[in-house]
């Protein structure tokens, strides 16, 4: 518990820190996404007029306006965790190289504080979803409420990758400059800016091999389309988070004992 706490007031610490000397200060985090859900309302419903094939507005030859914007964030919600946590842990050990070399630091906190301020930039995104929502389409289905369990596995493999890319960046320093090219290629090579269906069938499977991508399906149909999760399904996606998790901080564990060494 002790940890958790001091990994809070870390996280409260990073957040704050980013928009320390602005003029709206922390107001950012809200006005931010409210900014680009903004922008791509307006090119994707306006502009493009896009659908997102297989939802019933499509199908009746309708849409609403602004539809596919709420799609669209509702996947980078998701991407922008995930994206936030991986790009940062490459390099936080060397960040931190203080805590590693003169006090003696829970350092496995510092990949858990990363998650937590990654998880309130998200949260205040979803605000902003949700929000949208009331006004294009004048209603929140109920089955939002299933959505912390929908993110339950990318939660758990999300901390586990950090801790994992956190200890490897020590000893890979390229790892800082790999991660925010893999990541972006990662965003085009997920259901973000298109459904699975839209897929040929012969690289479905692969992209269904990408962390993110169940994940994002089971958002969109908790908070835009009012569909449950498959919670059996949902079971067996929250294994492998869990055993990702776990190698994770082992790992991490495992090769903290050089880190003072090598920085």
């Amino acid at each position: 518990m002790m940890r958790l706490s001091l990994a809070c007031e870390m996280a409260k610490r990073d957040v704050f820190a980013r928009y320390k000397g602005s003029v709206v200060g922390l107001a950012w985090s809200f006005f931010y996404p409210v900014l680009m859900l903004a922008v791509y309302t307006f090119v994707f419903g306006v502009i493009f007029r896009s659908r997102w094939s297989g939802t019933q507005s499509t199908q009746n030859g309708e849409g609403l306006t602004g539809e596919f914007a709420l799609i669209l964030f509702s996947g980078l919600v998701v991407y922008g965790f995930f994206s936030e946590c991986l790009n940062k842990a490459p390099g936080l050990i060397s960040a931190n190289a203080q805590f590693v070399k003169k006090v003696v630091f829970p350092l496995e906190v510092l990949p858990l504080s990363t998650a937590l301020a990654a998880l309130f930039h998200m949260l205040v995104s979803l605000v902003v979803l949700l929000i949208a929502m009331l006004i294009l389409k004048g209603n929140i289905p109920v089955t939002a409420v299933a959505f912390p369990l929908v993110m339950l596995p990318l939660l758990f493999a999300t901390l586990g990758l950090t801790w994992l890319f956190c200890a490897l960046g020590v000893y890979l320093r390229d790892l800082s400059q790999i991660m925010p090219l893999a990541t972006t290629m990662l965003l085009f090579l997920s259901p973000v800016f298109y459904p699975i269906t839209a897929v040929p069938e012969s690289f479905q499977r692969v992209v269904k091999l990408n962390p993110i991508t169940g994940v994002m399906d089971g958002v969109r149909d908790t908070l835009i389309f009012g569909i449950w999760p498959d919670f059996g399904l949902l079971f067996w996606q929250v294994l492998p988070g869990l055993l990702l998790m776990f190698v994770g901080l082992a790992v991490f564990q495992y090769l903290r004992r050089g880190f003072a060494d090598v920085l």
